[in-house]
């Protein structure tokens, strides 16, 4: 399903120590056992992004792109659970 998470985080303008929490957070995601536990690793990673949207200095197209980022990896793991 196109692009691939670990390039995607790559492209993106993030200081080192974000880029290692949303990668973590991007593995729960893409190792998500069942739809259950995606919408739990979903939400974690998207209310990483709103804090970091709220909290701390990023641009908004990096936040904007980081946003896109986990959309991409929710979207790919719910499609290969089956949904």
């Amino acid at each position: 399903m196109g692009i691939n998470m670990g390039d995607a985080l790559t492209a993106l303008n993030l200081p080192e120590a974000i880029r290692v929490q949303a990668t973590k957070l991007l593995g729960a995601i893409t190792q998500a056992r069942d739809l259950s536990e995606l919408l739990r690793a979903a939400g974690r990673a998207e209310g990483f992004v709103l804090g970091l949207e709220t909290v701390y200095p990023l641009t908004i197209v990096d936040v904007e792109n980081l946003y896109v980022v986990v959309e991409a990896a929710v979207q790919r793991r719910h499609a290969e659970l089956g949904g």
